[in-house]
């Protein structure tokens, strides 16, 4: 058995403005932790993992196409792979969402990686 205490974890840059880190990754998925400063946003994007999370922290306007939901504090997810999406943090508080993705994000793995050897 593993265990961490998120808030010892660095948080790193992965988008402008948008703050991250990987908590856990595996074999079959990613367990990633995202902080989004009030009024920033992830813009549209997609990928080809199933992505499901719970909102820890402020509210957000979730948008997928046409769709838009608000999403608050205690508020579960769920994106479909390949599914168009984007996150809009409104209000004053920030943002903090717990997302599980399956395939892992290999990618967040790497770039999480890149920035721990440039801080040394």
């Amino acid at each position: 058995m593993e265990t961490c205490d998120y808030t010892d974890q660095p948080k790193y840059e992965f988008i402008p403005n948008v703050l991250g880190r990987v908590l856990f990754s595996s074999e079959r998925m990613t367990l990633f932790l995202v902080e989004i400063p009030a009024g920033e946003k992830v813009p549209a994007h997609s990928h080809p993992h199933e992505q499901m999370g719970i909102c820890l922290n402020g509210e957000a306007q979730f948008i997928s196409g046409t769709e838009k939901k608000l999403v608050h504090k205690g508020m579960v997810y769920k994106i479909a792979p390949n599914e168009m999406h984007e996150v809009q943090v409104i209000g004053s508080e920030k943002g903090l969402f717990l997302d599980i993705f399956c395939p892992p994000r290999t990618e967040y793995l790497s770039k999480q990686k890149r920035f721990e050897t440039q801080l040394g």
